[in-house]
């Protein structure tokens, strides 16, 4: 399989790319990674997707992974990679694509769709991601009430002091976001997944501390009202038992014109992970469908 890296210079700065197999008469697909502040690497367990015929081109947004990773807090905003998106395409030639955005790759489609009016686009697959941020942190709030009392307590105290980095709070996050998102990687693990994302400084000033205290330059993110103007086939996909709930999802489908639903049972943040070979026929099929 034949794999190309290259770098598109982004302002001062360079995005990191990677394309998997050729190009063919099948529309590419261009996979946006979450976070913000994670990285291309875990879209790496699609490579042997792209036996299929179709290539797949993946990028690390700037502030992560392989790309370059800038100190000027103002750079980490919706505009900023919704920007580097579009630079991207026109770098690329991607004239024709599918795309799949995962988390806050999902969120970044629906503001480049409801905002940009891009053209060439055959299919969108928005897997996990809110539309409002205000109802994640909602949402969050009440997955939190399955934790243990004391891994509740934990959280409610770092929340209430604004301090994130006392053990029982660390220990309560982690046994959270491995109930809902995904396992710490370990020598077990995939090796796209052991590798860092680099994207720290783009999470916390985008995001915020965590899943739940969600304070960064998105805590205002909400395009659910725009999601009426988006008029390319959308697929919404998520977990059972995902930070994505099935309310969240819903929020996002309901909103858009014909789209279509897949929930993903057994599964959390990161369906290709934990129904991988679901989540590939998923892909598939969508794909197949909308060429």
């Amino acid at each position: 399989m034949k794999i190309t890296e290259g770098y598109m210079p982004f302002h001062e700065y360079q995005t990191y790319y990677r394309i998997v197999g050729e190009p063919s008469d099948k529309a590419p697909l261009l996979l946006i990674h979450g976070g913000p502040g994670s990285s291309h690497n875990y879209f790496e367990l699609l490579d042997d997707y792209a036996q299929t015929g179709r290539q797949l081109i993946m990028y690390d947004q700037i502030g992560c992974g392989k790309s370059s990773l800038p100190e000027d807090p103002g750079l980490y905003v919706k505009e900023t990679w919704a920007e580097e998106l579009i630079a991207l395409r026109h770098y690329l030639h991607l004239d024709e694509i599918h795309m799949l955005g995962q988390s806050w790759g999902g969120m970044l489609e629906m503001y480049y769709l409801t905002n940009f009016e891009p053209k060439g686009i055959k299919s969108v697959m928005i897997d996990g991601s809110p539309a409002s941020i205000k109802l994640w942190i909602q949402e969050q709030h009440r997955l939190i009430k399955y934790l243990s009392y004391e891994d509740q307590q934990a959280i409610a105290e770092a929340e209430r002091t604004g301090n994130f980095t006392g053990p029982k709070y660390l220990a309560a996050n982690a046994r959270y976001m491995e109930r809902y998102c995904w396992d710490e990687p370990d020598e077990n693990s995939p090796e796209p997944l052991r590798r860092p994302t680099n994207g720290q400084r783009a999470s916390l000033i985008a995001e915020g501390p965590n899943e739940f205290t969600e304070n960064g330059t998105l805590s205002d993110f909400d395009v659910t009202d725009q999601l009426k103007n988006i008029h390319v086939p959308v697929l919404v996909t998520n977990g059972t038992d995902d930070l994505c709930t099935p309310l969240i999802a819903k929020s996002v489908y309901d909103h858009i014109p014909n789209a279509k639903w897949h929930l993903f049972a057994n599964s959390r943040h990161l369906a290709l992970l934990d129904q991988h070979d679901e989540f590939i026929q998923v892909l598939d099929q969508w794909l197949h469908a909308n060429d």
